[in-house]
């Protein structure tokens, strides 16, 4: 049957055409193929001579003779240049098949194929530049036909799949790929069939035949079509980037690393508290890491064990009994089904109770001592744990907390099966994210350790229980600073005073941690100190300022330091420079606010060295900020404090506080003093609850900062509590004075007290008469306990000492010392004070004096 070719057809591309030449060697037929090759038209050629129509002018005269020999009946076979007529230069090369024909007549004609030569070798040429491609390229070169079918391979694509490279036409991409991997490639495969668009980077996931691990290719796909543009197939070229893949994977996982690194520098050690630093280096480790973790610490290290660190597991590794006993304090989860605590090689309790479940949250076990974590812990080094085979686990590394070379505790991080497991780079990272936060564990227990330490030294300086005065009912509170800070120096203190006076005292250390709690031990005693002296208030600040001054200097206070016992210049070594500059640069500056109370006036005088202004509120008034001059802070040195006095109305409400009161971060001092003020509109409250009103009231923030308040109430000492005498320079005001104490002890049904008082009244007016000055004054205070003044003005103290035997006189001090129960001298702005004070009685008889003490007088 005959059939037109059909499209694609060989003469597509080698272009073959016909014509004839009669008998008189002009050409008589010209085929349309001819015309297309030569590009002129049969009317164009027709009748004329073919040589001289085609040939170049020099190949004519051989030309003729060969056009003779064909039309003697002669076949011809060759190359034959040709050109256009009209034109000089060879336009191509012919091959041309001459074949004798006969006419209808009996003459002798030809019949000539003509190929174009040219097209001949173009094809040769891209048929061998395209099987030197394909056979000779490193990369897999495959054509699929329009069925999907592989048409043709190349030996590199042979290579990775095995056999020769015709042993592969015929197959699909399902016998390469595994299921998902070769629908995805044939749906690709369709569509650029279909649309004709080339797709490139296709990543291909597989295993070639006889190798166990998983390849990586990326694959290059285009449509091939015919010479008349008919799609034939899809052209692919494969390249293996396992190793790119590898390295790509390595360069994420090592950004992915370095990420995770910075992020635990951010994210832990924020808090010093041990439990949430583990919980910190969990947030990080899950699930960016791993997909279950654990943290255990020692023991000794959570109950604050004063034994060395290393100690802590070296008994229970040495006698072979397993390891301390660790608490399990952390534990994080990015598997929804995960049990806590699910991590091979953990247990609960001893080796002796044969639990071998996991260790809950809080609890406290043993790792048996060959078992991996033991193992760990023993020598600092990272351990693998065995997977459960039931379980879902299958990778865990167990990794020592390390920090300055003592083990802490241990962390546990655990793959599930999917994830891959854990490798060298992984031990590395785990090795350090567990360092870094063994490093914040121990500072928080190094913190801790000297912040209980602070606060107890602190809180063992403060006045025990409520603290009593004359003439003032007194509320404190003290709200030291969170777990997250440090302690501070704020301090308070309530100091009696002769007279039945109080000094009250406010301070506040600028520096915080254990130097500033013991640098406000040493302001608080040194305060106590210079009060039992009696000093006025600027005296006291001053002295304090010089105490405060040597806190920060080498030596405890020695300031000059420059030259040697013999007068000549000693110039310090260069450590001895160096450790100067150190203890320089933890100077501690103070601020402090020192007030004496009167209550037989009620006065007040203040001093102030830099510290916030008392606050008085009188009843019925609103509160006010008292105009006392702030001065320097102590340490600072070189300035004079100065006093203020200030009359009290009963009923007012004194309070000194410590800036952690009204000031913080998110507030200004203004608006903290202000508020400090509005929350004293009602002072007629029990003492009490205004304090816990004002903690209540204001936003103190507290924990950023200490926080001491003292409020005193003012209740001045009743007027039927005081008996008030002058008298003259005379020997018979010894006689007055004892008539006037007995009075008015009998006026106070002090009955047993009257034969002491007028004993030591009488010798502390002869005193006064023998050694003292100007008018005496005799004062009787009663309140918790009988106080006796007596005043003149002489400068001269009072010096209690032993008489000898043959001495007449010079007992009455002794006398005094022995039946009082305090007494002492002070000096007054016209002189001097001497005082004696005397217990009420409570019922029971006075002890009577012993042997000793009566023989102590002679």
């Amino acid at each position: 049957m005959w059939q037109s070719s059909p499209p694609g057809s060989i003469y597509d591309y080698i272009r073959v055409a016909s014509f004839s030449i009669g008998p008189d060697g002009l050409i008589e037929q010209w085929s349309r193929r001819a015309a297309g090759l030569f590009g002129m038209a049969s009317e164009e050629v027709v009748g004329k001579d073919p040589v001289e129509a085609f040939m170049p002018a020099e190949l004519r005269p051989d030309a003729h003779r060969r056009v003779g020999e064909i039309l003697d009946g002669k076949e011809w076979t060759g190359l034959v240049p040709f050109r256009i007529p009209g034109e000089d230069t060879v336009r191509g090369l012919a091959e041309i098949y001459v074949m004798p024909t006969e006419t209808e007549t009996g003459q002798r004609a030809a019949l000539c194929i003509v190929v174009d030569v040219r097209a001949l070798r173009r094809i040769e040429t891209d048929l061998a530049a395209s099987q030197a491609i394909f056979g000779q390229s490193p990369f897999g070169f495959v054509l699929f036909g329009t069925d999907f079918t592989v048409v043709r391979a190349n030996k590199r694509f042979a290579t990775v799949f095995g056999g020769e490279a015709d042993d592969h036409r015929g197959r699909t991409v399902d016998d390469y790929l595994g299921r998902p991997e070769a629908e995805r490639l044939s749906s690709t495969l369709q569509r650029v069939l279909e649309t004709g668009d080339a797709v490139t980077d296709l990543q291909l996931v597989g295993t070639p035949p006889g190798s166990m691990g998983r390849r990586h290719w990326s694959m290059n796909l285009y449509r091939v079509h015919s010479g008349s543009g008919r799609p034939i197939g899809i052209a692919g070229l494969a390249t293996d980037v396992t190793q790119r893949h590898i390295a790509a994977r390595e360069a994420a996982s090592a950004r992915r690393n370095l990420a995770l690194l910075n992020e635990a520098s951010a994210r832990i050690g924020n808090s010093l508290d041990l439990e949430t630093t583990a919980r910190e280096l969990l947030d990080v480790a899950v699930p960016g890491f791993c997909d279950l973790a654990s943290v255990d610490l020692f023991q000794g290290l959570l109950t604050g064990e004063e034994a060395s660190p290393g100690s802590w597991g070296r008994h229970h590794q040495e006698s072979g009994s397993g390891t301390a006993e660790l608490r399990r304090v952390a534990h994080a989860s990015a598997v929804s089904d995960a049990l806590p605590g699910v991590i091979p090689g953990a247990r609960t309790g001893g080796e002796a109770d044969g639990d071998t479940g996991p260790p809950a949250l809080g609890s406290v076990h043993r790792y048996p001592f060959h078992s991996p974590c033991a193992v760990a812990l023993r020598t600092g080094r990272v351990e693998d744990v065995p997977g459960d085979e039931r379980g879902f686990v299958h990778s865990t590394l167990a990794v020592p907390m390390v920090a300055h070379d003592v083990v802490v505790g241990l962390v546990q991080f655990s793959r599930t099966k999917g994830s891959e497991p854990f490798g060298e780079r992984d031990r590395g990272l785990a090795t350090e994210l567990a360092a870094r936060a063994a490093v914040c564990i121990d500072n928080a227990r190094l913190y801790r350790r000297e912040h209980e330490r602070a606060l107890i030294l602190q809180r063992s300086l403060l006045p025990p229980g409520d603290p009593e005065a004359a003439g003032l009912d007194i509320a404190c509170r003290y709200l030291p600073g969170n777990t997250a800070t440090e302690v501070g120096g704020d301090w308070f203190d309530v100091i009696e005073l002769p007279g039945h006076r109080t000094a009250l005292v406010v301070g506040d250390v600028m520096g915080r941690g254990l130097r500033a709690a013991v640098a406000m031990g040493e302001l608080r005693t040194a305060v106590r100190t210079l009060a039992l002296l009696d000093l006025e208030p600027a005296e006291v600040l001053s002295a304090l300022d010089e105490v405060a001054r040597g806190l920060g200097t080498p030596g405890g206070g020695e300031r000059s330091g420059g030259f040697g016992a013999g007068g000549g210049a000693q110039w310090p070594s260069r450590a001895a420079h160096k450790s100067r500059e150190a203890d320089l640069s933890e100077v501690y500056l103070a601020t402090c606010v020192y007030a004496v109370y009167d209550p037989v006036t009620r006065r007040c005088t203040f001093a102030n060295a830099g510290h916030l202004p008392p606050v008085v509120a009188e009843p019925g008034e609103p509160a006010l900020l008292l105009d006392v001059p702030p001065g320097m802070p102590l340490g600072v040195g070189g300035e004079p404090f100065e006093e203020v006095e200030v009359e009290l109305k009963e009923g007012s409400l004194l309070s000194l506080y410590t800036d952690g009161l009204v000031e913080s971060r998110d507030h200004p001092l203004d608006e903290g003093l202000e508020a400090f003020r509005q929350a004293l509109t009602e002072p007629s409250q029990q003492l009490e609850e205004v304090c816990d009103h004002v903690l209540t009231s204001l936003d103190t923030r507290h924990g950023e900062d200490d926080i001491a308040l003292l409020m005193a109430r003012i209740q001045g000492l009743a007027p039927d509590a005081v008996g008030d005498w002058r008298l003259p320079r005379e020997l018979r005001s010894v006689g007055r004075a004892r008539e006037l104490a007995r009075a008015q002890l009998t006026a106070w049904d002090l009955d047993d007290l009257v034969d002491t008082t007028e004993l030591l009244v009488s010798e502390l007016v002869t005193n006064a008469l023998r050694y003292g000055e100007g008018e005496i004054r005799l004062r009787l205070l009663r309140d918790r306990t009988l106080v006796c003044e007596v005043w003149d003005a002489g400068l001269v103290q009072p010096r209690r000492r032993r008489a000898r035997d043959t001495d007449e006189g010079g007992r009455g001090l002794q006398l005094v010392g022995l039946l009082s129960a305090a007494w002492g001298s002070r000096r007054t702005p016209r002189g001097k004070t001497v005082w004696f004070e005397l217990a009420l009685p409570d019922g029971e008889p006075a002890p009577e004096l012993s042997v000793e003490q009566l023989l102590s007088m002679y």
